[in-house]
């Protein structure tokens, strides 16, 4: 699939009054961290977000799949959102924190849970068990394919729909398999934005590289907004434009918004 470059919107955009822009951070904004739990802070990151963050026609929102502590300790400025978990965990720029379902309905399942996730891959190289305190997910990218595959096929098994109970989904990804809330999704974490903080008159802009942004890219397109994948080879997606990576990203931010 060939999408056209983002490039072609800087003059559009250079005339346009206000853009509420939506960014994911890993793979987006920054490359990915060694592991889930790193948090490493870029300078480069935090600047640029400060300036999009300072321009009285963008209005900032960081939507991640990571927690919300550490996307604080990654993006630790004020006056903008921040969404961890795929939205379930918020916090708004005036430092409230909004929670899409109660905490307490969820842990104790993942804590009945966590142990035998930490049996299914104990002693197994290339496994790593994140817990997002919302959710718990398994990443196997950098495990044997087959020993990754077998072991994500064990640990689906598990997840029964009594044990998911009204609460929980399963979530996948390439090598990945998460437990958490039934409404972690970016593109739900969209719709109660749009709705709960509109901005009249502002142009919807979402920025995101893999699967997890495609209901935020629909979601965004559904209002007529742009939606720009992050990605170095064409694959299948619901985004209309393209960038080739995080580097391209911040010079695009830059050309069309500052």
């Amino acid at each position: 699939m060939t999408l056209p470059s983002a490039d072609e919107l800087i003059p559009r955009l250079k005339e346009t009054s206000r853009v509420d822009l939506y960014l994911d951070y890993d793979g987006t904004l920054a490359v990915f961290a060694p592991t889930p739990d790193d948090v490493l802070p870029d300078g480069t990151v935090i600047g640029l977000i400060s300036q999009l963050a300072d321009s009285p026609k963008v209005r900032v929102s960081i939507v991640s799949g990571r927690r919300l502590g550490h996307i604080r300790k990654l993006i630790p400025i004020s006056n903008i959102l921040l969404a961890g978990t795929y939205g379930v965990e918020m916090q708004t720029p005036d430092g409230k924190e909004i929670h899409q379902i109660a905490y307490d309905s969820i842990r104790p399942t993942l804590d009945s849970l966590k142990p035998r996730r930490q049996e299914l891959i104990e002693g197994k190289g290339g496994f790593y068990l994140e817990d997002k305190g919302w959710a718990l997910a398994i990443h196997a990218r950098k495990a044997d394919e087959k020993e990754g595959l077998q072991i994500l096929g064990d640990a689906e098994r598990m997840l029964t729909p009594s044990l998911l109970g009204e609460h929980l989904q399963k979530i996948h990804g390439f090598r990945f398999l998460e437990i958490g809330p039934n409404n972690a999704d970016k593109g739900h974490a969209l719709q109660f934005l749009f709705d709960r903080f509109k901005w009249e008159d502002s142009t919807p802009i979402y920025i995101g590289d893999d699967d997890k942004d495609e209901d935020a890219f629909q979601a965004v397109n559904d209002r007529k907004g742009i939606s720009i994948l992050v990605a170095n080879e064409a694959r299948e997606t619901k985004a209309q434009y393209l960038l080739n990576s995080p580097v391209d990203v911040h010079q695009w931010l830059k050309d069309a918004l500052l």
